[in-house]
């Protein structure tokens, strides 16, 4: 279940060797890109206009996926204790999602996750560690801006590859082990864990799972978690996007074990940010927990929001000082 550890052309240790997402989405984008070239060649002999929209259409669709999920985010959270985003505002969030998302699911997970390795990242004796935990569907290319900002700053950090990639989140919790274990090495010190998406119930799932790991992490900040769940899980056909339905077995099971342990201050150490133009978690006070930190970013998306200016800097800010 762990990253089995091989050396590389350098004779370093690689914590991941391997991504088996990357593989898949280095398949769906090359594909698009050839069937989208065969496309406009064949087409061009007998119509530019259409060689032409075959491409947007190929190349540019999610758009128009994005763009529905933003009106179903504007229609489900009216019932929401949230603030509600208004129209102009989900449609600024959607061009955020437009922008970002290929940068993130079409180059840096596919082809760029093995940049920044953990193993490059020196011990650091005295300070706390970051360890990125990613969503569904991700990989640790997703934290390459993270990754960056911490290597300029000495921050030591460590990673992981969530995989199998739709798997059930409750296998995920030696791969973190892992990862704690390895961060607190650098350091000495308890690491924080930065987790987006997905990742923060699998973050919850490791804390109850392992005993005595609650005292192994100094803070837990979870960027667009669905702690109670998503509206869109009912719709998914595999484990762990299953295990994201609002009250939904997995979770309901997760929330009392959890109140059993610690009922009143199980969630004292986390930081939740939460965005009323999330367009994968939603309605948005569902990536809230009752008792942590619960900080709204409004008119944000859901990939946009882990890389916000404000999450970023206020979540850095975190970090107890050298």
């Amino acid at each position: 279940m762990f990253d089995r550890q091989v050396a590389d052309s350098n004779g370093r240790v690689a914590v991941h060797h391997a991504s088996g997402l990357a593989r898949l989405q280095q398949g769906l984008m090359l594909g698009s890109l050839a069937l989208a070239a065969g496309w406009s060649l064949w087409a061009w002999s007998w119509s530019g206009p259409a060689a032409l929209l075959g491409v947007l259409v190929l190349l540019g669709g999610y758009a128009v996926v994005l763009a529905l999920e933003f009106v179903v985010v504007g229609v489900v959270n009216r019932s929401d204790p949230t603030p509600r985003a208004h129209a102009g505002t989900l449609l600024c969030a959607w061009w955020q999602e437009v922008r970002v998302a290929p940068r993130v699911f079409s180059w840096r997970q596919p082809f760029r996750w093995r940049c920044l390795p953990d193993e490059d990242v020196p011990p650091a004796p005295g300070r706390t560690a970051v360890v990125f935990v990613h969503g569904f569907v991700c990989n640790r290319g997703f934290w390459l801006p993270w990754m960056h900002e911490l290597r300029q700053r000495g921050v030591p950090y460590t990673s992981v590859n969530l995989e199998p990639v739709f798997g059930s989140i409750d296998t995920y919790g030696p791969l973190i082990d892992d990862a704690v274990r390895r961060a607190h090495a650098l350091t000495g010190q308890p690491p924080m864990l930065v987790c987006h998406s997905m990742g923060g119930l699998a973050a919850r799932a490791w804390l109850d799972a392992v005993p005595g790991a609650d005292q192994r992490v100094s803070r837990i900040v979870t960027i667009g978690s669905p702690h109670h769940g998503t509206w869109l899980a009912q719709f998914s056909r595999v484990d762990n996007g299953r295990q994201m339905r609002i009250g939904g077995d997995w979770l309901r099971s997760l929330q009392a074990r959890e109140a059993g342990t610690a009922p009143n201050h199980r969630y004292d150490r986390f930081v939740c940010w939460y965005s009323n133009a999330d367009n994968i978690v939603f309605p948005a006070a569902t990536a809230t927990l009752p008792g942590a930190d619960n900080r709204h970013v409004p008119g944000v998306s859901h990939v946009a929001m882990a890389f916000h200016p404000q999450v970023m800097r206020d979540t850095l800010a975190l970090l107890p000082r050298a």
